[in-house]
């Protein structure tokens, strides 16, 4: 190689590395799933990781998401998504699939996980986690929430959960048990055994238990505290799977309860930790971010680095909490191909971001011409029952969300458009009726006209400009040429409170015929929904 060649080669290696260095990061932003994404669980197969989320009675359940380098993830599939599976009607938007443990063994994945007032705990395998997913292997005798499994050296598989079944000693106490799950039998046998009743005589609600094996003893961690302020993960230790487990000496092991109700990021617990294939141990976990006091986009999914001192799990060491920046995992930086904001229907199937309430008996919207055709259906959101209601997740504090419809109808009891929805008793409807367009909230079970509009073009575009707490709806022939309807609102409507309990906030397309039958259909041109 002569001397310009040498130097052409020199630059073009500075060059890329430069390149590389400029769009591989040294930092991440927590959290690493935006949204209503809660009690995260999470698995390494060779140089692939995985995780799961609770997916209460939104449809399909059990999102699964796909990542090289714990930062960047993809949703990849769902762990059911056939509705005769699991039956919603009739629950509560709290109900349905509550924390899911996903775990891989001798070539087969796992999830294990509660039906909450519909059917209990089971258990699904795959060969990949894009699936097809079996259908449920539903556990007898398996009382409490929360199921985990774990692999010992012998090759058993123990299962472990909670249980609030027996005399309590305080308030809130929960007891953390053990037992084998035969998986040729497919049931729990021998011995049940309670592991801990919590860190504290005073623990309440000990629950989401994982247990490992690290240097040859294991390790049990769980939270406590209640998905609120007072969360936190525990550790205990023992010599032998049955124990007994020891309580570890800085328990919690990780907590944000001692910063006060005030500090910006809320109720971190529901732990799993993951080591990578270069040594490292990280722990994804839960957590609420707080804007002027609210949580409007529900439990959400972070990621903290672990490190091992004489088998104490240490939480971001030096910090003690959960950052939401920080150095990024030794791992080589994997981002996917950036998604489209706007969603043109285009393809023979709907994207796996879009999602039902409540298992569907039928499906009620065609894909057709780059068109989603939403047929008019006589259920309400308002009744706990599967309406023609299609929602994709609210990922952040200001966001921005429109939608083309083509809709006429000559009846009053017809109406189709945009909600913003948490639960039946909480959310934003901008509907277009037979002559004119109408802004519904509820808020806490109170339904209330915000404000009508006369309208009789059958083609209208719909807009939510979300910032912080407030939430402007705007309306128009065009996009270009929107106008907005009604005054600014406040998005606590959909904001964590008693009511808005552990599921999380959705926008997107909804239509009904109010208890009557139809054969009419709204047409959705696209749906786009971007951060601002």
């Amino acid at each position: 190689m002569n001397g310009l060649n040498l130097r052409i080669a020199i630059l073009f290696i500075c060059c890329a590395s430069l390149a590389k260095a400029q769009t591989s990061p040294s930092t991440f932003r927590n959290p690493i799933l935006a949204g209503f994404s809660p009690d995260p669980t999470i698995c390494r197969v060779g140089d692939n990781y995985y995780l799961a989320n609770s997916s209460f009675i939104w449809f399909p359940a059990i999102p699964i998401y796909h990542s090289k380098d714990l930062v960047n993830w993809k949703l990849v599939g769902h762990g059911i998504s056939n509705p005769n599976l699991l039956k919603f009607e009739g629950l509560r938007d709290r109900a349905g699939i509550w924390a899911v443990t996903m775990r891989y063994h001798d070539g087969l994945f796992y999830l294990i996980t509660t039906a909450s007032e519909s059917g209990g705990n089971f258990y699904i395998t795959a060969k990949k986690p894009e699936g097809p997913w079996s259908d449920p292997i539903w556990l007898k005798d398996a009382p409490g929430i929360d199921p985990s499994l774990f692999w010992d050296d012998d090759g058993k598989c123990y299962y472990t959960g909670n249980s609030w079944d027996f005399k309590k000693s305080w308030p809130g106490q929960c007891a953390i048990w053990i037992q084998e799950l035969n998986l040729q039998q497919k049931k729990l046998v021998g011995e049940r055994k309670i592991l801990t009743y919590g860190h504290a005589n005073n623990a309440a609600y000990a629950e989401g238990p994982h247990l490992y094996k690290i240097k040859g003893r294991y390790l049990l961690l769980s939270s406590e505290g209640g998905t609120d302020q007072f969360h936190a993960i525990t550790a205990h230790h023992s010599k032998t799977i049955w124990g007994p487990y020891l309580s570890d000496k800085t328990n919690p092991v990780l907590s944000h309860r001692q910063f006060g109700s005030k500090y910006p990021l809320q109720a971190i617990g529901h732990g799993d930790l993951v080591e990578t294939q270069n040594g490292e141990w990280w722990a994804t976990v839960l957590g609420k971010r707080l804007v002027n006091g609210e949580v409007p986009l529900s439990r959400e999914t972070f990621l903290t680095k672990v490190e091992f001192e004489d088998g104490t799990p240490i939480f971001n060491p030096g910090f003690g909490k959960v950052l939401f920046t920080q150095e990024r995992p030794n791992l080589p930086w994997s981002p996917f191909p950036e998604q489209t904001t706007k969603d043109q229907f285009e393809t023979s199937t709907l994207d796996p971001i879009w999602h039902t309430v409540r298992s569907p008996k039928v499906r009620p919207y065609q894909l057709i011409n780059g068109h989603f055709n939403l047929k008019i259906q006589p259920q309400i959101v308002d009744s706990l029952v599967n309406a023609a209601l299609y929602i994709q997740k609210i990922k952040h504090h200001q966001f921005y969300a429109s939608t083309k419809m083509d809709f006429t109808t000559t009846k009053d009891n017809e109406q189709a458009g945009l909600i913003i929805y948490r639960t039946n008793e909480n959310y934003y409807s901008l509907l277009k009726e037979k002559a004119k367009l109408v802004l519904i909230k509820k808020f806490n079970g109170k339904k209330e006209v915000i404000a009508t509009i006369p309208y009789t073009k059958s083609i209208v575009h719909f807009a939510a400009k979300g910032n912080n707490l407030d939430v402007e709806f705007s309306f128009g022939e065009t996009i270009e040429k929107m106008m907005p309807i009604g005054i600014k609102q406040s998005l606590v409507v959909i904001a964590e409170s008693n009511l808005n309990k552990f599921n999380g906030p959705g926008i997107g397309m909804y239509a009904t015929s109010n208890g009557q039958s139809s054969t009419n259909k709204a047409k959705y041109d696209w749906f786009e929904y971007k951060k601002i």
